[in-house]
């Protein structure tokens, strides 16, 4: 058996195993059943093992045997290297360029502000952000590297530690002369601005948690305002709409320039969770990937 065909034969049986049926495989390798289930025979006869139990209950169902239920996994891990050898065949193909995931706020409030140093430094290295608030597969989108915050485990992407941060509240400087704050039980009054785009995160650290910490208890935290869009929360404080409850990797700069006051200094609390630099391990020796990687955690220590 030439080599391929030996390819089209494992294919056919991988997935005719996988559907149970060689006309369901069929429709997936766009061939007949009838070519399916020759490629199977030819395979079985060149191994000498038997592939399938058929089985004819109304409609045939194939049942693998125990002998290819050993060889299956090996047999899916190297269509599996292979994909991943082709996609870096298109990748390579395609130029210079690096996409990178991050949510819409850090990249507006984090990365987009230093991404010209990476460019100055790397000019032939073109960047694409995809800023989906929803956890990007990386594998179909092709995505090379990106920023999840989290406690560090995600399925099939290696993470190393980036960023931590403390929650605080902040506000505007001309907010900050109109309203007097000086404790936390000021804030009876004011409006209280709720980041909703981390409601899912259980252990967030929410107003109602910052509060409690505080041992504030007597403000109707169901009022206020509402934005499921964390640097939206940032400048609705800005313009001095109420005090928001800010991380602090996302107001560094707005504090820095004076855009925005910290309230109560010096009470801290930091976040349970953190930012971190993830990507899929077989991917790593890209040097786009290391040249970003190292970047981003240059400026993170600047």
């Amino acid at each position: 058996m030439t080599s391929p065909a030996y390819l089209n034969a494992l294919r056919a049986f991988e997935a005719s195993a996988r559907h149970q049926s060689f006309s369901e495989a069929a429709k997936e390798l766009n061939v007949t059943p009838a070519a399916v289930g020759q490629l199977v025979r030819h395979l079985e006869q060149v191994l000498d093992i038997p592939l399938f139990i058929r089985e004819k209950s109304g409609k045939q169902r194939l049942i693998t045997t125990k002998m290819a239920d050993m060889v299956l996994p090996d047999i899916r891990a190297g269509f599996e290297q292979i994909n991943l050898g082709l996609e870096k065949l298109k990748q390579a193909d395609t130029g210079h360029t690096l996409t990178v995931t991050v949510s819409p706020a850090f990249a507006e409030k984090w990365l987009l502000p230093k991404l010209d140093h990476f460019q100055q430094m790397y000019p032939d290295i073109d960047v694409y952000l995809d800023t989906d608030r929803e956890l990007t597969d990386f594998l179909s989108k092709k995505i090379d590297i990106g920023i999840r915050y989290g406690y560090g485990v995600w399925d099939g992407l290696t993470a190393i530690h980036f960023l931590d941060e403390e929650i605080f509240p902040i506000c505007s400087p001309k907010f900050l002369e109109h309203n007097s704050i000086h404790e936390p039980q000021d804030l009876l009054d004011k409006t209280l601005i709720h980041d909703l785009s981390v409601s899912n995160q259980e252990d967030f650290l929410n107003w109602k948690k910052w509060l409690n910490k505080v041992d504030v208890s007597n403000i109707n935290i169901m009022r206020g305002m509402r934005i499921n869009n964390s640097a939206t929360v940032i400048q609705a404080a800005i313009d001095g709409f109420g005090i928001a409850l800010a991380r602090s990797v996302m107001v560094n700069d707005d504090l820095k320039s004076g855009r925005l006051v910290r309230l109560f200094p010096q009470i801290h609390f930091k976040s349970s969770m953190s930012y971190y630099i993830v990507y899929r391990e077989e991917n790593k020796d890209s040097t786009q990937k290391l040249a970003f990687k190292d970047w981003l955690i240059f400026e993170a220590n600047m």
